[in-house]
């Protein structure tokens, strides 16, 4: 399942749903003003990242900018309390699954969410053997680009 971590005035938010939406993906969205994250909630994102935390706190946000704390000092359950009280120093939106993790919204990068059963409709479409693929899938090459017209 598809998590999106948003804020209803983001516009990034809104072009990564739209792109879900568009393309009939499920996802389930969280809106960090709305609800409390937890520590397991950052846990599972902070699991994909490279940098850990600085990855996803945004040096622009405004609460982040007039604390002046010095982030690199803090430990992680100083960090993880700072965000959780926080929210808004957050980059978004955060998008993940059980293998990926998108910071903000990227037109390109945003398709590795798309369903492996996709994808594989998206191979069948470009080769050779449209016969083969109507038995495999169960569907004719005209349905098919119909359910991958969008992706």
């Amino acid at each position: 399942m598809i998590h999106i971590y948003t804020t209803p005035s983001c516009v990034s938010c809104r072009k990564a749903k739209k792109w879900f939406e568009e393309r009939n993906i499920e996802y389930t969205e969280k809106n960090i003003f709305s609800i409390k994250l937890s520590k397991k909630d950052l846990q599972n994102i902070l699991k994909f990242t490279l940098n850990g935390v600085f990855d996803i706190i945004s040096n622009r946000s405004k609460v982040v900018s007039e604390s002046k704390l010095d982030i690199e000092a803090m430990t992680l359950n100083e960090l993880y309390d700072f965000i959780i009280e926080n929210p808004s120093a957050l980059r978004r939106p955060l998008i993940f699954d059980s293998e990926n993790l998108q910071i903000g919204y990227n037109e390109d990068d945003i398709r590795m969410f798309i369903p492996k059963e996709l994808k594989k409709l998206m191979i069948c479409m470009n080769c050779l053997e449209v016969e083969e693929c109507d038995k495999l899938f169960n569907m004719s090459a005209e349905e098919r680009r119909k359910l991958i017209k969008n992706v």
